[in-house]
């Protein structure tokens, strides 16, 4: 079956090559591995202790980075190597400095795996949520590193509680421990005859109460938003923006709104702009205008979203109409009400803060209009609903530590 497996794996790599002149995600896909292994020869010398985390994308890292920085802090000997697998990932955090050596993983074969474990020689490894290689897992085991998988989560229709998923699950057997974030995934790992598994929680609830202790100020919100209510829209996809839109070109609210979109495209942040009736500024011209005038600030760079959320009253958290939700723990921090677009099922704290309260799901413009003008209208409303949020973050710090001291004796 690994023979398979493999043999799959080659023919998506070929897939992969020849459409990447024309997708440029894809050309950074394969672009970005051609020097994975030159960079881990240059990187790593005979002599060094490595730890190595695997992440697939933004958010994994999100997810890892708590632990990354509590390795970096406590065992400066060690050089830590970090290996993305999506280009959305690799390419914002490549020069992240939690890490010594940051690169692409390259694909699942049995050649690079072997030559991957070989050069990064690791004492420990750890994947994150839900990153199962079986080939990798298979050359870790057979080099006895211990590999531990955190901030997992499992349910019944995943290909390792399936008769057909003999050869995932033989793939789990090379961790040495699973983390997982609730008592399902624990329950359903029993099934399948795993039972070293501590339910430690999402180590991103870690992650964004650090936020609270950071400076968050941003001046030029500051001055925009002045004394009034604000609304920070971020990560927006066009079918977000319609629904912001509608309510605030017929709103006679004396609002402000700031709005963070997911893709900063020149084109899109123009129709976006131009779309809107009320007087707007964007992120790129400010130095031009007297921004306190505007009654709406379009963001048109990454990188301040999270201390923009902190100047919010009320947060709008996009992709819910669109590729499916994004992060709603970063705003959930600061206490504030938080509407969201329909799609937010499989994300465990969504699901979680809707049936609390603390998220507010709309389906449409309607919904938007009526719950938006409840939260303006009533500023104990507001307050409620904001406690929910941030009541629901402290009541589930604590994985950092739970895995942290896991992996102590392995270090």
């Amino acid at each position: 079956m690994r023979l398979i497996y493999t043999l799959l794996v080659f023919i998506v790599s070929v897939a992969i090559k020849l459409i990447a002149p024309f997708n440029k995600k894809l050309k950074l896909f394969v672009v970005g591995r051609k020097g994975v292994f030159k960079k881990l020869k240059a990187s790593i010398h005979p002599n060094d202790k490595t730890i190595w985390m695997h992440v697939s994308s933004l958010g994994e890292y999100e997810q890892g980075l708590p632990i990354l920085e509590y390795l970096q802090q406590h065992h400066k000997s060690y050089k830590i190597v970090l290996t993305f697998f999506s280009p959305s990932g690799y390419e914002v955090k490549k020069n992240t400095s939690v890490a010594h050596v940051v690169t692409y993983l390259p694909l699942d074969t049995k050649s690079n795996a072997k030559k991957f474990i070989a050069l990064v020689k690791p004492t420990i490894a750890v994947f994150v949520k839900y990153e199962i290689w079986p080939n990798y897992l298979h050359y870790l085991k057979k080099n006895e590193v211990p590999t531990f998988l955190v901030s997992a989560i499992f349910n019944e229709k995943q290909i390792y509680f399936k008769s057909f998923g003999s050869f995932m699950r033989n793939a789990l057997d090379s961790f040495s421990h699973f983390f997982v974030q609730n008592p399902k995934s624990k329950e359903l790992l029993e099934t399948i005859g795993f039972d070293k598994t501590t339910i430690s929680g999402d180590t991103r609830f870690d992650r964004v109460e650090k936020i609270l202790r950071n400076n968050n100020s941003v001046e030029f919100i500051r001055r925009f938003k002045g004394a009034s209510v604000c609304v920070v829209a971020g990560s927006t996809w066009p079918e977000d923006e319609a629904v912001l839109v509608d309510y605030i070109n017929t709103s006679n609210q004396k609002t402000k709104w700031v709005i963070a979109p997911h893709n900063i495209k020149s084109k899109d942040i123009e129709r976006l702009r131009s779309s809107i009736l009320k007087k707007s500024i964007v992120y790129s011209e400010r130095a031009n205008h007297n921004i306190q005038d505007a009654d709406v600030f379009i963001v048109d760079t990454i990188g301040l979203l999270t201390k923009i959320y902190s100047y919010a009253d009320i947060a709008y958290v996009g992709g819910g109409f669109a590729t499916g939700l994004h992060n709603t723990l970063e705003p959930a921090v600061f206490g504030v009400p938080i509407v969201i677009g329909p799609q937010y099922h499989g994300f465990k704290e969504a699901e979680d803060l809707v049936e609390l309260g603390g998220l507010l799901p709309i389906t449409n413009s309607r919904e938007f209009n009526d719950i938006i003008q409840e939260l303006l209208n009533q500023s104990a409303k507001r307050k409620t609903v904001g406690e929910i949020n941030a009541t629901y973050i402290t009541n589930n710090l604590g994985a950092t530590q739970t895995i942290t001291e896991h992996l102590q004796p392995f270090l």
